[in-house]
């Protein structure tokens, strides 16, 4: 017997509060259709009437599966609930639930809201009432309820009880400034559930969590709530919020669904086949946000399940589950093996392997390849991230690089002038020749975008290669330039730039590739190359001109 557990998302209301992120409208709905996607229960879309971009999404969200939430507060002290125009404007989304947020705790109803303690109830009480009424599912957001608890634990447990018995699904406990331990927010929920002098607990599966990470415990916070009888659990994609963030759903769900004893013991509304999105889905949000994923990213990030050393990958071989906590598969990530001068053999053939390479342990080309990546890294590269470089790097030791094209020269210009509006700009310009066969193509782009800044001969370079490619042009249409990394090696007079480049298509695929020269273009134009080389094999292998 399974007991339902409930996900309730505010990445697009609480998630806006990170430093740095403003969603736009469209952005809401694309995020939106992932969460819905994904399985959650509800999806917090924001304050309607607090900014112009929250009330536009609510005006032009679609149907979901998910229930669409409002957020608000409580009614102000000395007006009625129906004449409060600012719990009105959340009532006027006509969303089928809204989550009002209240104060419980004693010491700040007295001194930041300036009104008594039996007033806030009322308010509480009487805002509860009034979204019922409407016929709409109410949720009361009981804001420093851990804080109020440690002060006035019988006020903080009345406010509760009031939004409960007003009609409210859910009381929402808030670990609003994140610095409640893991443990004290078990002992309080359990304490709430309890029996207290001769009168019922509050019901645990009425009562949620939302923990914020500032003490780096947030999940850990909300899967010790559920332990103790909550039984919903918000949180955030990726972990936004304000300061350190909120509980991160990206590793939360996961740990619920494949994790005992919370695998058997709950039920959620995802499945495992959304669960196989997680990984596309953390990134696509990244990318929205025009944010590099976190590479350590538990479940998720692109280093979740790589395997350094020698020893690792042997017996990974071997049985699979014995450095890795879970199937990467079963969150839609992979396994890697990255290549470095620490690397043996073993590694070395289970990342062909993963490739779709198979070599037979003892082939000559496997000392090649391992003597190649050793001198190169001594040269300044790095295939620790630059996955799709090594791939390069050893099919050009396989003989297995098809010929899909030559570079026969490239040259780039950058010229500073005044434009049309007397202001000065700088200007890229990038000439790239390639040979396809017997023929010769040539292509020049410019670094500025559609709104006239100017982004770099990196960006030229790009363009232009990327412009012509004949027979292989669809294969690479859908291809971009999504991360641009420069770091200077070795130091001194001899000192090197290494590159490294992420690319994306539209496919989710994304590949890193690097390059090295004492000279930035040519090491760009080296990580560029393998990039383009790496979307052919998949996209165009079989029309290589070999």
């Amino acid at each position: 017997m399974t007991d339902r557990l409930y996900l309730y998302d505010t990445t697009l209301r609480d998630g806006q509060q990170t430093q740095g992120v403003q969603f736009s409208t469209d952005d809401k709905l694309r995020i939106t259709a992932m969460l819905d996607d994904l399985g959650v229960d509800h999806i917090e879309g924001g304050w309607p009437g607090a900014n112009p971009t929250d009330s536009a999404f609510f005006e032009t969200v679609p149907q979901t599966r998910a229930t669409m939430t409002a957020f608000g507060m409580t009614k102000r002290a000395g007006r009625s609930a129906a004449n409060d125009d600012v719990l009105a404007a959340v009532l006027n989304a006509g969303t089928k639930s809204v989550c009002i947020v209240g104060k419980t705790n004693a010491k700040q109803v007295r001194e930041a809201l300036g009104i008594t303690l039996e007033e806030n109830l009322e308010n509480i009480r009487a805002s509860i009432a009034h979204i019922v009424a409407q016929g709409r599912e109410a949720l009361f957001d009981a804001e420093h309820f851990f804080d109020g608890y440690a002060i006035d634990p019988g006020y903080a447990r009345r406010c509760i009880a009031t939004a409960l018995d007003a009609g409210a699904r859910w009381a929402v406990l808030c670990d609003t400034n994140g610095g409640t331990l893991p443990t004290r927010i078990g002992d309080v929920v359990r304490d709430l559930i309890a029996p207290t002098d001769g009168a019922e607990g509050l019901p645990g599966d009425r009562l949620g969590i939302h923990t914020h990470n500032d003490i780096g415990m947030a999940e850990a916070g909300a899967l010790a709530a559920v332990d103790a009888g909550v039984r919903q659990v918000q949180g955030t994609l990726n972990g936004l919020g304000e300061r350190c963030g909120n509980a991160n759903l990206t590793s939360l769900i996961p740990t619920l669904l494949l994790k005992e004893p919370y695998a058997s013991r709950y039920a959620t509304g995802v499945t495992a086949e959304g669960l196989k999105r997680l990984t596309r889905m953390s990134r696509a949000l990244d990318d929205i946000l025009n944010r590099v994923p976190r590479p350590s990213a538990p479940y998720v990030g692109a280093s979740a399940f790589a395997h350094k050393a020698g020893l690792h990958a042997s017996a990974i071989a071997k049985n699979p589950g014995s450095y890795e906590h879970v199937d990467p598969s079963t969150v839609g990530n992979a396994r890697i093996v990255p290549m470095s001068n620490q690397a043996g053999q073993s590694n070395l053939r289970a990342r062909l392997t993963a490739m779709g390479l198979k070599v037979e342990k003892g082939d000559p080309a496997l000392g090649r390849i391992l003597e190649t990546i050793k001198a190169r890294e001594a040269e300044g590269y790095s295939y620790d991230t630059a996955q799709a470089s090594f791939e390069m790097l050893a099919r050009r030791e396989l003989k297995l690089l098809p010929a899909f094209f030559e570079v026969k020269r490239y040259r780039v210009t950058v010229e500073r002038r005044k434009n049309k509006y007397n202001r000065m700009i700088t200007l890229s310009e990038a000439v790239v020749v390639v040979k396809i066969g017997d023929e010769k193509k040539l292509s020049v782009s410019e670094s500025l975008d559609e709104t006239g800044s100017d982004r770099g001969p990196v960006n030229a370079l790009s363009k232009a290669l990327a412009k012509d490619l004949g027979p292989y042009q669809d294969a690479i249409d859908d291809m971009r330039l999504v991360d641009f990394k420069v770091r200077i090696t070795q130091g001194g007079t001899e000192a090197v730039t290494r590159v490294i480049i992420d690319s994306e298509d539209g496919n989710g695929r994304r590949w890193s590739t690097v390059g090295v020269s004492p000279n930035i273009v040519d090491a760009s134009f080296e990580a560029l190359l393998d990039a383009v080389q790496w979307k052919l094999i998949r996209d165009a292998g079989a029309t290589a001109t070999a």
